[in-house]
């Protein structure tokens, strides 16, 4: 079987946290492969938001650094196209600091992605801060990445509190662990089940 790749509509995705660790190792450099392999459009756009003080040129720069080190061969001929679509917003992600200029950058009647690359503690305060600046529309999407919450009740907890502001069909939960050891094992789940081994 031969993969397809599928080409999104215009979009703006906001990195929230966007010069930390989880940005830089992961999330760039897979943003980087899905536009070199045609999937993101050349008039997205992609917008890094944190405290660091930082431009878009800067911005870019950390960037182009990060794909460097983690990009690996994946790379392609077209990296100063993606870095065009790189923006910054300098965010206070606890107070009212950057928050309409970010507002601001967006493009109104597209969808809206906000990434939380931030722990757990911030995703209702940035929730609250989406909603208060006229950011949490029907179009907009939100990615909560991390473990989400310790418990069954802080899970509960966590879920109520976004679903104050964003529908379940706005949401989009990852937990890069949940399914760590299924990945690992991959190929023993293919050739001990009946039911995939034909399939695969």
């Amino acid at each position: 079987m031969v993969s397809r790749v599928i080409p999104v509509d215009p979009f703006d995705l906001v990195v929230i946290g966007g010069t930390g660790d989880l940005a830089r190792r992961k999330i760039l450099p897979a943003l980087y492969r899905r536009f070199c392999a045609g999937q993101i459009p050349d008039d997205a756009q992609i917008i890094g938001a944190a405290r660091a003080e930082m431009d878009d040129a800067g911005y870019r720069d950390f960037v182009g650094a990060a794909l460097d080190e983690f990009a690996g061969a994946a790379g392609c001929d077209d990296r100063a196209r993606f870095l065009s679509i790189i923006g910054y917003v300098t965010l206070d992600a606890r107070g009212d600091g950057g928050w309409a200029a970010l507002a601001g950058r967006l493009e109104p009647g597209r969808v809206q992605a906000f990434y939380f690359s931030v722990g757990p503690s911030l995703f209702m305060t940035i929730a609250e801060r989406l909603q208060a600046h006229g950011m949490a529309g029907p179009d907009t999407r939100i990615v909560v990445e991390k473990p989400f919450g310790r418990d069954l009740a802080s899970a509960r907890a966590l879920n109520a509190d976004l679903a104050k502001y964003f529908d379940e069909g706005q949401i989009y939960r990852i937990d890069h662990y949940l399914g760590k050891e299924t990945v690992q094992n991959l190929m023993a789940i293919r050739f001990g089940n009946m039911l995939f081994e034909p399939l695969w």
